[in-house]
């Protein structure tokens, strides 16, 4: 099987203002990587904005940006791409305080899409997510579906944390290392109950426009993998950064910005990335990892040109290399076999 997985996916501001305004369909927004998308088994992503009409601007801290974007595009244009689940656990899901939150999450479900990171209370917040993807089998015996459990959290924006009997997102604060992998080793404890063919952790991490994780997001990362997860799906900084493999576990640090309307630095070139593709053997092992460069642009992505495809392969492989990482090319892909 196939599996995608993203960084940011920000469908609000300028993005929703031009789907709203421009009579452009929902799939507008994946560009000519539309039927790449479909095309996979499943597909994963952060989703950096909250998805509602509702709700008021958060102002109990400053805020310098609120994302929000219209479902009634949103919602298809996600259903549209075989978007399978999302992640919830990032620093813009309460830009329109509980409401839109809990709207995002009513969407979500209406849809039939997964979602980690975030509930009603702590409690649903830290929950698993399980998804099932491929399968023919007529009965549970015969299917050859795979059972993904997918576990969320952030270490940014603690004032959006959920409480005891609050909404908000699973935050964990990853400077406390002690505590934050006593809180991880439970949460992932409860995952493994739901009987996993693949464990995920999804991780929102680290400031903005930083291309290499600190010391003790690698320490994370790597006690990840040594406790079992088969792979780290990071994303925060809007800029992707190196892989690691650490006991055979890919760690993707940061898979930088898939979809927005962000202002681009031109040295660090956060409208440049990849789909992350994600190669599962028939007994769910991973076995590959296929970087599928991509480049936004007028606030959908699209397949890099040529020039944008080669800074990208170029960058990516420079990152790695600190980590062991060694990477092949395969018609303009970068590919990593585990």
């Amino acid at each position: 099987m196939r599996l995608g997985f993203t960084g940011d996916v920000m469908l609000g501001r300028k993005v929703d203002e031009r789907q709203r305004h421009r009579n452009r369909p929902p799939t507008a927004v994946w560009g000519d990587e539309l039927d790449r998308l479909r095309a996979l088994d499943g597909l994963f992503v952060n989703l950096e904005c909250c998805l509602s009409t509702r709700g008021e601007r958060w102002t109990r801290t400053r805020r310098p940006f609120h994302f929000r974007a219209d479902p009634d595009w949103a919602v298809p244009a996600l259903v549209e791409a075989g978007v399978d689940w999302v992640s919830l656990a990032n620093n813009h899901l309460l830009d329109f305080d509980e409401t839109a939150l809990l709207d995002t999450i009513d969407h979500l479900d209406d849809a039939g899409i997964a979602h980690s990171g975030a509930g009603e209370d702590e409690a649903v917040a830290r929950e698993t997510a399980t998804v099932e993807v491929g399968g023919a089998g007529s009965t549970a015996e015969e299917s050859d579906a795979l059972r993904i459990a997918f576990v969320s959290a952030t270490d940014n924006t603690p004032e959006f944390a959920a409480g005891e009997s609050s909404p908000g997102t699973a935050y964990l604060d990853l400077s406390e290392e002690v505590a934050a992998r006593e809180t991880m080793a439970e949460v992932l404890a409860r995952a493994r109950e739901t009987d996993p063919d693949l464990l995920v952790v999804s991780l929102h991490w680290g400031p903005n426009m930083v291309e290499e994780p600190p010391e003790h997001f690698r320490r994370f990362g790597r006690w990840l993998a040594e406790r079992g997860v088969d792979l780290i799906h990071g994303h925060s900084a809007h800029v992707f950064q190196g892989v690691e493999v650490h006991d055979g576990t890919p760690i993707c640090y940061d898979c930088g910005d898939f979809v927005d309307d962000y202002a681009v630095d031109s040295d660090l070139r956060n409208d440049r990335s990849f789909l992350f593709e994600v190669g599962v053997t028939e007994e769910g092992e991973v076995s590959e990892l296929r970087l599928v460069p991509t480049e936004i642009d007028d606030c959908a992505v699209h397949e890099a040109s040529r020039r944008a495809a080669e800074w990208s392969r170029s960058r990516m492989r420079e990152l790695s290399a600190e980590f062991g990482t060694k990477f092949e090319e395969e018609d303009g892909e970068l590919v990593l076999r585990l």
